[in-house]
Order: structure tokens, then C-alpha cells, then sequence
């Protein structure tokens, strides 16, 4: 597969995100562990997933850092999957995914919906820029190359120049 890979998708960082995070059962399992699950068994009962799928899935995400190994019990060894920082950022996103499946969907045929915890109302995500609270729509919001940009990826957002922020 790696073959297939145009150079622009090794630097896009949608690209490896993908590379990650992009295979079906790894969100299931991501969003299980959101959900608090911890324990290959817990994944595997609840995904009804093989359990090389599962390894394998599971490997990944400790590799990349996303999940931590950490074991539970000796005698035999035990291990528990738990979230990182990093694999914890991944919410929003997870979150936003399951909102625009649902958007697909009419009420009555939704499985899960996000709610506020306290008041139990169903709740809409949007993504917005941390610094303005602005949504990014795409009229007001684009790529442009950053500074690791190759020629490729320099031509195809030539027609966008950023401005860094302060700080950054």
C-alpha cells in the first residue's frame, strides 16, 4: 500500500491522521475506551471483535501513542488500555463524527446521542477556532501550506499566505 501514497498525503497531516485513526475498528475501540472500557475483554465483548483484530488495533494505538499498556495483575500478566492526553484530544473529533452521522438520521431512528451531563439536553458540536470561538466554515476558513510544506503542497494552497499568531 505504501506504493500507492502520493508524496503530498505523506506530509498531509490528514494523511497520517488516517494512517492512525482511520480503520474502522480503531474508532470503535477509541470510543469505547471515551466510554471508560480499559480491558481487552471489555473491547472484545462489547465489539464483538476477533481478538487478532483487536491486538492488532490495539498495538497501534499504544504505539502511537494514543493508548497506554499498563498491567493490572501478575500471575497471569494483566493489561489495561488507557487513554493518553494525546488519545483524549481525539474526543472532539470522535464526538463530531457520531453528531454528523446522527445529523443523517431522522430523531426517532438515533442510537446514541450527546447530551449535556447535567440537564440531560440533547446538544449540537460545532468546531471553532480556540482563539475567536469563530465556527470554521469553509468560506472563512482554509488550508494553506505551512512551513514544512513541500513544492507540491506549496502549489496547491499558493493562493493562501498564513499569518502567524502571536506566541505561536
Amino acid at each position: 500500500m505504501a506504493g500507492k501514497i502520493r508524496l503530498e498525503d505523506r506530509e498531509c497531516p490528514l494523511s497520517a491522521t488516517l494512517g492512525v485513526v482511520g480503520e474502522w475498528w480503531t474508532l470503535l475501540i477509541l470510543h469505547d475506551a471515551f466510554d471508560g472500557y480499559t480491558r481487552f475483554e471489555q473491547f472484545q465483548e462489547n465489539l464483538k471483535i476477533s481478538s487478532s483484530i483487536l491486538t492488532s488495533r490495539l498495538r497501534t494505538l499504544t504505539a502511537n501513542g494514543l493508548l497506554e499498556r499498563r498491567r493490572y495483575q501478575t500471575h497471569p500478566d494483566r493489561y489495561e488500555y488507557v487513554l493518553t492526553d494525546l488519545g483524549r484530544s481525539l474526543r472532539p473529533v470522535i464526538v463530531t463524527l457520531a453528531a454528523w452521522g446522527n445529523s443523517r438520521l431522522r430523531p426517532e431512528q438515533r442510537s446514541m446521542i450527546l447530551v449535556d451531563r447535567e440537564t440531560g439536553e440533547e446538544v449540537e458540536p460545532v468546531v471553532v477556532d480556540r482563539a475567536t470561538g469563530r465556527e470554521l466554515d469553509p468560506e472563512s476558513f482554509v488550508f494553506a501550506a505551512g512551513p514544512a510544506a513541500s513544492e507540491v503542497m506549496r502549489t496547491r494552497y499558493a493562493g493562501v499566505t498564513p499569518t502567524p499568531r502571536p506566541g505561536s
